[in-house]
């Protein structure tokens, strides 16, 4: 898959969380800029490309600035990497990074990354306990990442920043495995920082701002801006 006028992407997923294991997939996310000119024609372009071999979703600069803004995980992560998983880091991307808190809102913060754990939640529910072993490790990569989607959100909530990597994958890896025998197990701790939403403050404003953003996305149309004919 290529893509032109690609502005910031990096290594995301499992990998960048440390919970990889022999035979992960390497997942990539990136942010592409349309040709500013190619967004006043009759059809709208496309705002994601999808591919595999290598996994990797691409969004087009607006989508992705509204995904964040909207508090969705998977978009946050890119602007939160560490430095040796971004592979490719333009001026705009760099800039991107530099209004990553001005993106944030604790309400969205709280709504999104609680909502994709209860989805985890649900799907470990909806498990048949007597599953083939392909099943149970659905179910272990089910809940690790419904335990690290509770820890990021809530860090990012109440202090304003988000740690990709995890301090400890082990422990991860071994609540993966007590799920997997017995989903149930999964109820405690989405219980637990479900409370632990309710009960601290957050750090974050109400709402986030969209005026970076915004005017960061006027950049990015006036640097690719070029009339036809020219």
């Amino acid at each position: 898959m290529t893509v032109p006028n690609v502005l910031l992407s990096g290594i995301v997923g499992s990998t960048a969380y440390g919970l990889a294991h022999e035979g992960s997939d390497i997942d990539r996310l990136g942010v592409f800029a349309t040709p500013t000119e190619a967004l006043h024609g009759l059809h709208k372009p496309k705002e994601s490309h999808v591919g595999t071999a290598p996994d990797t979703t691409l969004h087009e600069a607006a989508k992705w600035c509204r995904l964040a803004l909207g508090g969705n995980p998977t978009a946050m992560e890119l602007v939160w990497l560490p430095d040796e998983l971004y592979e490719v880091r333009t001026p705009l991307g760099d800039e991107l990074i530099g209004i990553r808190t001005s993106l944030l809102g604790a309400q969205r913060i709280r709504a999104a990354y609680l909502g994709y754990a209860t989805q985890q939640f649900r799907r470990l529910e909806a498990r048949d306990p007597a599953g083939s072993a392909e099943a149970r490790a659905r179910t272990a990569k089910h809940a690790r990442h419904l335990k690290r989607l509770c820890h990021q959100g809530l860090e990012l909530y109440t202090t304003g920043r988000l740690t990709i990597r995890l301090e400890d994958p082990e422990e991860y890896r071994a609540f993966g495995e007590r799920v997997a025998a017995d989903a149930s197990a999964a109820r405690p701790v989405l219980s637990h920082y479900e409370n632990a939403f309710t009960e601290r403050p957050s750090a974050l404003p109400d709402r986030p701002e969209e005026a970076p953003a915004e005017a960061w996305l006027r950049r990015v149309r006036e640097h690719f801006y070029r009339p036809a004919g020219r």
